[in-house]
C-alpha cells in the first residue's frame, strides 16, 4: 500500500502519531529499540529526520536498524540533498515555504527530484511552515519566523500551499521547542484547510497532545520526548491522549 493512502485511512479514524527519530541523537541499533518501544506503544508512523551533519552512511544504517525491528512505516524527511537513501516507504517531499533563502523553497528539492523520480520514491508533498521559536531551525537568517500570534499570516502560507497542489500543512515549532504550536494558530489553519494538518514540537506531554487534537491536527509528531529515560510511559500517555 502507497504511504500516502496509508495515512489517509489512518485520518479517516482519528489522530495520526508519528514518532520521530533524529540519526545524529543516538546510534543505529539504538534508534531501532526506539522505533520497536514507538511501536508497541502504538505509534502509527517512524519518521527519520536531521537537520544537519548527516552522513548518506549514518542514515543507511539508522534506517536499515529501524525497518529490521518493526512493521509499521518508516518515512524520511531530508534536510538537503547531501544524505539520501532508498530503504524508507516514502519520502516528505518538504518546502519551507517562510523561507527567505530559494534554497529552503524549492532549490535543495530540485537536486534530488530527478532521482527521486527515475526511483520510482513515493514522494509526499508538504508545505511546511516554521513557528517561533523554531529552536535550531529557527536560528537561521534567512527564515521568516511565523509569530506565535499571527494566525492570518499561517493561515495564508498554509492555504497557499494548497493552492500549489500539496498534499499536507506542517506546523513546527521546532524540536525542543518549550511549547507546541498555539492551538489558537491550529485552529486557524485547520478552519481554512480541505488537507490534513501536520503539527510537531514541543509536545511533551498528554495535556499538550490533547490540546493539539482538539485543535483540529490530524497528524501530531513528537520526538524529543524518546530521548530520556521513561520515553516509553510518557510516550503511552501521549498515545492515549491522541487515541482516546
Amino acid at each position: 500500500m502507497l504511504i500516502s493512502n496509508y495515512l489517509k485511512e489512518k485520518i479517516k479514524n482519528g489522530t495520526v502519531h508519528i514518532t520521530l527519530i533524529d540519526p545524529m541523537k543516538q546510534s543505529p541499533d539504538v534508534a531501532g529499540r526506539l522505533a520497536l518501544t514507538a511501536q508497541e506503544v502504538g505509534s502509527d508512523l517512524i519518521l527519520v529526520a536531521g537537520i544537519s551533519g548527516l552522513s548518506q552512511k549514518n542514515l543507511l544504517d539508522t534506517t536499515n536498524s529501524i525497518k529490521d525491528k518493526i512493521s509499521i512505516p518508516v518515512v524520511y524527511s531530508p534536510s538537503g540533498a547531501e544524505a539520501l537513501c532508498f530503504s524508507f516507504d516514502a519520502l516528505l517531499f518538504s518546502s519551507l515555504l517562510n523561507a527567505r533563502n530559494s534554497n529552503f523553497v524549492s532549490g535543495g528539492q530540485s537536486k534530488a527530484a530527478i532521482v527521486l523520480k527515475r526511483m520510482e520514491i513515493e514522494t509526499i508533498s508538504v508545505g511546511y511552515l516554521v513557528v517561533e521559536p523554531g529552536m535550531k531551525i529557527g536560528e537561521a537568517d534567512d527564515i521568516d519566523l511565523i509569530p506565535r500570534d499571527n494566525y492570518w499570516m499561517a493561515a495564508s502560507y498554509a492555504v497557499a500551499a494548497e493552492l500549489f497542489g500539496m498534499n499536507y500543512i506542517y506546523l513546527e515549532a521546532g524540536i525542543s521547542a518549550a511549547q507546541p504550536v498555539p492551538a489558537g494558530m491550529i485552529r486557524a489553519v485547520k478552519k481554512e484547510l480541505s488537507i490534513p494538518l501536520i503539527v510537531g514540537g514541543g509536545i511533551r506531554t498528554a495535556v499538550d497532545a490533547r490540546r493539539v487534537r482538539q485543535a483540529g491536527a490530524d497528524v501530531v509528531v513528537t520526538g524529543t520526548i524518546i530521548e530520556n529515560a521513561g520515553y516509553r510511559e510518557r510516550l503511552r500517555s501521549i498515545l492515549s491522549a491522541l487515541k482516546d
